[in-house]
C-alpha cells in the first residue's frame, strides 16, 4: 500500500469517526429534558462499581482470614475466626444485595430514559416527514419511511438507555477494578492491563466491519418492507393478474438478501464475544502462572491470587458488556444516520415568519389589508372574494423539465372553469400549485390580489377544499372523517350531510355517524367514501371549490343526488373542475384547454366548438365513442 493510500484510508476512517460522534451529538438535545433521571443513573454508576469491586476483595479476605495469611486485615487478625467469617460474610451480603438492588432500579431508569428519548426522536421525525413537501414522497417508498419512524427510531433509544450510558459504567467500573487491583499487587495488575491492548484493537476492527454490514442490513430490510407494503396495498391488483408467484420470488430475492447481510452482522458479533472469551481464559491463566509462582517465593498469598482470579473475570466482564454495547452504539449510528438523512431533507415549503394576510380574516370581511395591497382603500362594500390569478407560473418535478409553462390567467370571483386536455397537460399539476403543494418555479399565484406564499398554508387550505377522484378514510368513525380533526359541532356534521344529500347514505349505516370505518374505508363502498368527502368539503364552506373528477366513481343515481347538492355548493363559490367527460362540463363559464402544460384554447362550450381546435376535437371524439 503506498503512503498516499495510507493516508486517505486513515483520513477517512477519522473522518467517520468524527461524522460518528458528530451524529452522536445529534441526540443531546433529547437527554436534556431526562436530565433528573441521567443525573441519578450516573451516580448509582459509582455505587454499582465500587459494590462490584469490593466482593472479590472480601472473598480474598475470607481465604486468607481461614489460612490465617499475614495478609489479612489488621481487625480481623485479633477476632476468633467464626465472628472474622461472619463480618466478612456480612459485608459480602450487603455489596451483593446492594449491587443488585442498585442494578435494578439502574435498570428501570436507563429503559424510561430510553423510551422517553424514542418518543421525543419519533415525535419529531414524525412532525418533520409530514411537513416535507409531496416532492419528497413521490421519490420516497413508504416502506423506508416506515422502517425508520419504527425500528430505526426504536434502537436510537437504546443507544442513551444501554449503550452510551452502560459503556460509561463498564469503563467505570473496569477502572475501579484497576485501581484496587494497582493497590493490592502491581504485577499481576500490569499483567491483566497488556491483555487488554490486544482485545481493543481487535474490538475496533470487529465493530468497524459491524457497521458497514448492519447499514447494508438496514437497508435491505428498508426494501423488504416496501415490497410488503407494495403488495398490501395492491393486493387486489396482484390476485387478478395472478403475479402471487412472480412477487413471492421477488420478495424471496430481497429476504435472501437481507438474511444474508444479517448473518454478516451475526459472524462479528460473535467473533467479538469469542474473542474475549479466549483471551479472558488466557488472562485467568496467565494469573494463575504469574500467581503461582510468586506464590512460591512467597511474595504472594493464597487469599490475594484468589482475589486476582476473580478480578480478572470481573475485569472481563465489563469489557463481553462493554463489546455488546458497543454493537448497540454500532446500530445506533447506523440508525442515526438513516434517520438524520430523513431530519436533514429540507422544508421546501415553509409559512413566512410574520405572515402579512389572512385570508381568514378576508372572508369574514377584515379587508382592510388586503384592500391596501388592491390599492383600493375607500371600498365601502366587502369585494366579491374567491378570485385567482396565475402571472406566468412556469413548473418543473425535474430540473429544466416544466410540466406547467408559462401560464398566465386570471379565474374572477365566483367563476366555474373546467381543465380539459390530454394526460400530461398539467391539469393536475396547476391544482398542485394552487394548493402550495409544491411551489411555482417562475412566477406567482395570487388568490384575492394575494401572493400564496404570503399566507399561512392551513388557512389558504381552508380558504379552499379539494374532492379528489378517489375519497381517502382514515380509520375511525363517520364524524371524525367528516371533520378530519377541526371543532366541529354534531349539528354542523348534520347539516353539511344534509346538504350534499348524504344524510340518508350515512343513517343507514350501523351505528350512523358514530359507524366505525376501517383503514382506507374498506367496509364501505368507493362511491359511499366519495360522498363522505363531499360532507367534508362542504362543512368547511370553503371559498373556492376544486373537483378533480369527482363524480366519477359514482353510478347515475348517486350522481344525481350529488349534482342537485352541488349546485347548491357551488353558487356564489370559485370553482376549478377538472373532468375528462366533456358532456359534464357544458355549463362552466369558461373552459380551458392544456397541452403539454400550456394553455391553448379557452372559451365556454360552445365558442370552443366554433373554433374547431382541440377542444372540438376531443368532443367530437367522445361523441363519436358514445
Amino acid at each position: 500500500m503506498s503512503i498516499y493510500q495510507s493516508f486517505k484510508k486513515s483520513y477517512r476512517k477519522s473522518r467517520e469517526r468524527s461524522n460518528d460522534w458528530r451524529l452522536f451529538l445529534r441526540l443531546l438535545p433529547y437527554v436534556r429534558n431526562s436530565r433528573g433521571i441521567l443525573a441519578l443513573v450516573m451516580g448509582l454508576l459509582v455505587l454499582v462499581a465500587i459494590a462490584g469491586a469490593v466482593q472479590p476483595l472480601l472473598i480474598g479476605q475470607i481465604i486468607s482470614l481461614i489460612r490465617n495469611e499475614p495478609s489479612t486485615y489488621e481487625f480481623l487478625k485479633n477476632r476468633p475466626l467464626g465472628q472474622g467469617l461472619n463480618i466478612l460474610l456480612g459485608l459480602l451480603l450487603v455489596a451483593i444485595t446492594t449491587r443488585l438492588i442498585i442494578t435494578g432500579v439502574q435498570g428501570y431508569l436507563l429503559q424510561k430514559l430510553g423510551q422517553q428519548i424514542t418518543a421525543a426522536i419519533r415525535r419529531d421525525l414524525f412532525h418533520h416527514v409530514t411537513s416535507l413537501a409531496v416532492r419528497f414522497f413521490d421519490r420516497t417508498p413508504v416502506g423506508k419511511l416506515i422502517t425508520r419512524l419504527t425500528s430505526d427510531v426504536e434502537v436510537l433509544g437504546d443507544v442513551f438507555s444501554t449503550g452510551a450510558i452502560g459503556i460509561v459504567s463498564n469503563i467505570f467500573s473496569m477502572l475501579v477494578i484497576i485501581g484496587v487491583m494497582v493497590s493490592i499487587q502491581w504485577q499481576l495488575a500490569c499483567l491483566l492491563l497488556l491483555m487488554l491492548l490486544p482485545i481493543t484493537s481487535m474490538i475496533i476492527y470487529f465493530q468497524q466491519q459491524y457497521r458497514q454490514a448492519n447499514y447494508k442490513a438496514r437497508e435491505e430490510l428498508s426494501i423488504l418492507n416496501s415490497q410488503l407494503q407494495e403488495n398490501v396495498v395492491g393486493m387486489n391488483v396482484v390476485q387478478l393478474f395472478r403475479r402471487e408467484k412472480f412477487n413471492a420470488q421477488v420478495f424471496r430475492n430481497s429476504n435472501e438478501r437481507y438474511t444474508d447481510q444479517v448473518d454478516q452482522t451475526i459472524f462479528y458479533d460473535s467473533a467479538v464475544s469469542a474473542t474475549l472469551e479466549w483471551i479472558g481464559l488466557v488472562a485467568i491463566a496467565g494469573v494463575l502462572w504469574m500467581g503461582g509462582w510468586l506464590l512460591l517465593g512467597n511474595n504472594l498469598t493464597f487469599g490475594t491470587l484468589s482475589a486476582f482470579v476473580l478480578y480478572a473475570q470481573r475485569l472481563f466482564d465489563p469489557l463481553r458488556d462493554f463489546a455488546e454495547k458497543f454493537t448497540v452504539i454500532q446500530a445506533g449510528f447506523t440508525a442515526i444516520e438513516r434517520v438524520s438523512d430523513i431530519l436533514d431533507e429540507p422544508i421546501e415549503i415553509r409559512d413566512r415568519a410574520n405572515p402579512r394576510f389572512s385570508m381568514f380574516d378576508a372572508k369574514f370581511g377584515y379587508i382592510d389589508e388586503i384592500a391596501a395591497d388592491l390599492e383600493s382603500p375607500n371600498l365601502e362594500t366587502t369585494p366579491e372574494l374567491g378570485e385567482i390569478r396565475f402571472e406566468h407560473v412556469w413548473f418543473a418535478y425535474k430540473n429544466d423539465d416544466y410540466v406547467i409553462k408559462d401560464l398566465d390567467f386570471i379565474i374572477h370571483p365566483g367563476e366555474k372553469v373546467a381543465l380539459v386536455g390530454p394526460t400530461g397537460a398539467g391539469k393536475s399539476s396547476i391544482i398542485r400549485l394552487l394548493c402550495r403543494l409544491y411551489e411555482p418555479t417562475q412566477g406567482r399565484i395570487l388568490v384575492d390580489g394575494v401572493d400564496i406564499r404570503e399566507l399561512p398554508q392551513a388557512e389558504l387550505r381552508r380558504y379552499l377544499a379539494v374532492i379528489l377522484q378517489e375519497g381517502f378514510l382514515f380509520a375511525g368513525d363517520v364524524k371524525s372523517n367528516i371533520t378530519l380533526g377541526d371543532r366541529y359541532t354534531f349539528e354542523e356534521i348534520q347539516e353539511a350531510a344534509q346538504k350534499t344529500n348524504v344524510a340518508q347514505f350515512i343513517e343507514q349505516l350501523p351505528l350512523g355517524y358514530d359507524t366505525q370505518l376501517r383503514e382506507r374505508g374498506t367496509n364501505i363502498s368507493s362511491g359511499q367514501k366519495q360522498l363522505l368527502a363531499f360532507a367534508r368539503a362542504a362543512i368547511r364552506n370553503p371559498q373556492i371549490l376544486i373537483l378533480d373528477e369527482a363524480t366519477a366513481s359514482l353510478d347515475v343515481v348517486t350522481e344525481a343526488l350529488i349534482q342537485e347538492a352541488l349546485n347548491q355548493l357551488l353558487s356564489k363559490r370559485t370553482a376549478i373542475i377538472i373532468a375528462h367527460r366533456l358532456s359534464t362540463i357544458r355549463n362552466v363559464d369558461r373552459i380551458f384547454v392544456l397541452k403539454r402544460g400550456e394553455l391553448i384554447e379557452q372559451g365556454n362550450h360552445d365558442e370552443l366548438l366554433r373554433q374547431g381546435g382541440m377542444y372540438a376535437t376531443l368532443h367530437n371524439l367522445q361523441m363519436l365513442g358514445s
